[in-house]
């Protein structure tokens, strides 16, 4: 069994710009970068990149000593120590250094503010290995010539090689091996922030990591510019198959911003019934309950018992908006009463709905503009409104969160708000 020793350990930005001496001391370049290789769970160096400009280093082979002064080689710099970059290889300083990686137990985008590398012994060879990247403070402070300020910080923040994939090109964000698996367990709103975080061209192979239900939730806490340039830049495959998983409104909103060819391209795509859900709030005008509803709501008859209606409701309950409110519909979907789920649990279980739904149902036409839901939702502190047209048929309901992110879309003047609703928001909200 070989036994691995350690020679030494260092960072790169210790190391950058250091000296290169050739056998008989001659100042050959310095070390401008290094190429490494990822072959295996760490990257190894491969070669030393002495030169401005050039796209060849030194073998890594090549090297007799390295310290804090910097690096001797074992011979002249001859013609057949001089490497080309490889396909397999990258730079550190110019394809790693700076790129972000995911914090999944922070929930945020981090940066790579430095790498740590191993200087190993293997029997009768050497290794420089990459063994973690440094992503606190102490690697901006050693890049900056600060490092006396990080001897009193002794909380290093790495993350190892071992949960990093290797690039699929040359610049590429970096990504955790763990994060596919992981990032469904993130909130939606973290996702969100993630994504906001990332640019354009980054957003893309970030949510493909995302399964469709994940996107989609991390998507609708996305303000819609945001929204539409992101499924105008996806393969209109997965863009159809995200629509589907999102709330009808939110895909209606989205769809009404894109151009008319791509929003007919991406609705052909999509299953017929979610289709038409969204093509019929996409004929509201934007100021309109009808254009504001969500048509994911849970109804019954007033025949239904208790027990018959909490057993349908497990069934109903992952695809509904709400379950706070449930609406007692007639044969025609004429809406007839509202039970909460307060009463329902409480009924005895062959109560009829009929029996203990309320019948002063406060609802708004599908034709009322915004400023009418609001004073709806407003005065009567509801989690939810029903929308109704003119025979008062149920075609939808409009939830409290959406009326706050269309009358006060900046989340920072909440505290404005109604006292009256915000202890309830909270509640509604986390309660899910």
């Amino acid at each position: 069994m070989v036994q691995v020793k350690v020679l030494g350990e260092f960072f790169f930005s210790q190391v950058l710009h250091k000296p290169i001496y050739d056998v008989d001391g001659r100042l050959v370049g310095r070390l401008r970068d290094m190429a490494v290789r990822w072959d295996g769970a760490s990257p190894r160096v491969s070669g030393i990149k002495f030169a401005k400009g050039l796209q060849d280093h030194i073998d890594i082979n090549q090297i007799e000593q390295w310290d804090e002064r910097g690096l001797r080689l074992k011979s002249g710099l001859a013609p057949d120590n001089v490497k080309l970059l490889r396909e397999d290889e990258i730079y550190v300083g110019k394809w790693l250094l700076d790129k972000q990686i995911i914090d999944l137990k922070g929930s945020k985008l981090v940066r790579v503010n430095d790498i740590k590398l191993s200087w190993v012994n293997l029997g009768d060879m050497s290794d420089i290995i990459l063994v973690a990247v440094d992503i606190g403070l102490n690697g901006i402070l050693r890049r900056l010539g600060m490092s006396f300020f990080t001897r009193s910080m002794e909380n290093n923040q790495f993350v190892g090689w071992q949960y990093i994939k290797p690039l699929e090109n040359r610049t590429a964000n970096l990504q955790l091996s763990q994060e596919q698996s992981r990032l469904s367990q993130l909130h939606p709103v973290d996702i969100a922030d993630i994504i906001e975080n990332l640019d354009r061209q980054e957003r893309s192979g970030f949510i493909d990591d995302l399964d469709n239900q994940t996107a989609a939730e991390a998507l609708e806490e996305l303000d819609l510019d945001t929204q539409v340039e992101i499924i105008e830049q996806m393969d209109s495959e997965r863009a159809s198959d995200i629509l589907e998983e999102m709330a009808p409104d939110e895909a209606a909103d989205i769809l009404g911003e894109l151009p008319e060819e791509k929003s007919s391209e991406l609705l052909n795509l999509m299953e017929p019934e979610e289709a038409r859900e969204v093509m019929g709030l996409m004929q509201y005008p934007e100021d309109t309950a009808g254009a504001l509803m969500t048509t994911e709501f849970i109804s019954f008859s007033a025949g239904m018992t208790a027990e018959e209606t909490i057993n349908q409701l497990r069934e109903l309950a992952p695809s509904a908006e709400t379950i706070y409110y449930l609406y007692v519909l007639d044969a025609d979907k004429v809406l007839q009463g509202v039970v909460s789920l307060r009463d329902l649990i409480v009924s005895q279980p062959r109560a009829a709905l009929g029996e203990i739904m309320s019948v002063r149902v406060v609802t708004v036409n599908h034709h009322a503009d915004h400023d009418k839901v609001f004073e709806v939702v407003s005065k009567y502190n509801l989690l939810a409104v029903p929308v109704v047209d003119d025979a008062g048929v149920l075609l939808g309901i409009i939830t409290v969160d959406d009326v706050l992110e269309t009358v006060l879309p900046d989340r920072s003047s909440l505290d404005t708000f109604s006292p009256l609703i915000m202890p309830r928001l909270r509640g509604w909200r986390w309660g899910e």
